[in-house]
């Protein structure tokens, strides 16, 4: 077997091109350098003045972050794939020879954007960077949220409803290692199937509720360009209709229209909704022990037409990107489920600007 030579690597990358390299058309289209200023101020490095190894490049590490969220990895499977794929060290920049972030270093990274909270930054310097490109939130907007998975708590009645009421179990205290494997703030709910008509024509009587555990993403699109917009993350058992007054609404959109479904039907909602100037296309709800009207059906199914966009984008992170809470603690939850988001919106301008110029 003949050694591997320069000309050898520059045509086995030509062939990835060729063969449509993702991260490749990442780097054509994405300036990644926007996030340096919000990287440089969560990480606050030294100046180097006191010797040691310098630390890697922030943008590096980002795109690393891009990386795993894209895969689903986890940082151990990150270090092994970057060191095993040329795909993975072009597009962080990386030679053959040059050092690669092992895990704990990719962790150590992470934990600090986490612990800074640079994530809503990082989302909102995207966001402008998409302004700038041309796509403004236009046309109204769509609300949803979707169950995030995390790894599911062994924990006794009495230890869940401590953690219900907001207090460590007493055994826990004084065992700091096991306390940090415990995710004292995600929560269990019920998630529903959605009933589907029986061979005979008729639908089931009721659905059937599973069990949840982990979190809940809150989204809000624009109806134009179906990038996300706004977001929250909270416990599976929070109120999705709740979330519509906790900073969910985008005032920058051109147009006033909101769509969501039923969980967000609320006096409270309508009456914010015409307070701050917005036009409700939420759902109606169907009447308690009543048949639903005729005309109330037709305008629901006229608003799911254009609701049903928002699916999309969890069908994407979840399908595409295996979106799964691996950490402990919402902290970290809000940095997974926003990195996917600006993941989200990154292929999102990809798809937009690949169609443009095909225009």
């Amino acid at each position: 077997m003949k050694q591997a030579g320069f000309f050898d690597v520059e045509e086995r990358l030509a062939r990835l091109s060729g063969l449509g390299d993702q991260l490749e058309a990442f780097s054509r289209t994405v300036d990644f350098e926007v996030f340096r200023p919000d990287l440089e101020k969560a990480l606050a490095y030294s100046d180097g003045s006191k010797g040691g190894r310098p630390p890697f490049d922030p943008v590096l590490m980002f795109k690393i972050l891009v990386i795993q969220t894209l895969n689903n990895l986890s940082d151990e499977r990150t270090e092994y794939l970057i060191n095993d794929r040329l795909s993975f060290m072009r597009f962080l920049g990386l030679g053959l020879s040059d050092r690669v972030p092992d895990a704990k270093t990719v962790w150590l990274f992470r934990e600090r954007l986490t612990q800074a909270g640079a994530i809503e930054g990082l989302f909102n310097r995207f966001d402008a960077t998409l302004r700038n490109a041309g796509y403004l939130p236009m046309s109204g907007q769509i609300l949803d949220a979707t169950l995030v998975a995390a790894p599911k708590q062994r924990n006794t009645n009495a230890e869940k409803a401590d953690l219900r009421e907001g207090r460590i179990p007493e055994d826990w205290q004084d065992r700091p290692a096991k306390l940090s494997h415990k995710d004292r703030h995600a929560r269990w709910t019920l998630k529903f199937t959605k009933a589907k008509r029986q061979d005979d024509g008729t639908m089931p009587s009721s659905d059937l509720a599973i069990p949840f555990f982990g979190y809940k993403s809150h989204v809000s699109i624009d109806r134009k360009y179906r990038f996300i917009r706004k977001w929250k993350t909270t416990d599976a058992a929070a109120s999705d209709g709740a979330r519509l007054r906790e900073g969910l609404l985008d005032k920058a959109n051109t147009a006033s229209s909101v769509w969501a479904d039923t969980a967000y039907r609320s006096k409270a909602n309508e009456d914010f909704m015409e307070k701050q100037g917005f036009v409700s296309k939420v759902h109606r709800k169907k009447p308690h022990l009543k048949p639903m009207p005729l005309h109330i059906q037709r305008s629901n199914a006229g608003k799911s037409v254009i609701r049903s966009r928002v699916e999309h984008v969890f069908a994407d992170q979840k399908s595409q990107m295996g979106l799964f809470v691996r950490t402990v603690g919402i902290t970290r939850a809000t940095m997974r489920i926003g990195l996917a988001n600006i993941v989200y919106n990154m292929r999102r301008f990809l798809f937009l600007e690949r169609i443009s110029a095909n225009a």
